[in-house]
């Protein structure tokens, strides 16, 4: 996890500089296995619809920054979503 934390810490500081496997294995770690692969592109099913999106393709070994930045604010929506329901459960107990 730590590897994660530091790989996240790492794409908000410079999303124009990322490894696509790096991205790859973020998206698989938050997401799970991409539900359409072997095209030019990885997708990504998330518990909501629409934006943001996450679907990442490969550029000379770099992901492409838009999508990282798409990724990032995901991750962010899945966390604050984690956090909203961690609160409701124990607001119950």
């Amino acid at each position: 996890m730590a590897t994660s934390k530091k790989t996240l810490e790492a794409m908000r500081r410079a999303p124009k500089n990322v490894r696509f496997r790096d991205l790859f294995r973020l998206c698989v770690e938050y997401f799970g296995e991409p539900r359409q692969r072997g095209t030019s592109h990885a997708v990504f099913k998330t518990p909501w619809q629409g934006d943001p999106r996450v679907n990442i393709q490969e550029e000379k070994g770099k992901a492409k920054a838009y999508q990282v930045r798409q990724v990032l604010a995901a991750i962010d929506r899945l966390k604050g979503i984690e956090h909203e329901t961690h609160s409701e459960n124990e607001s119950k107990n």
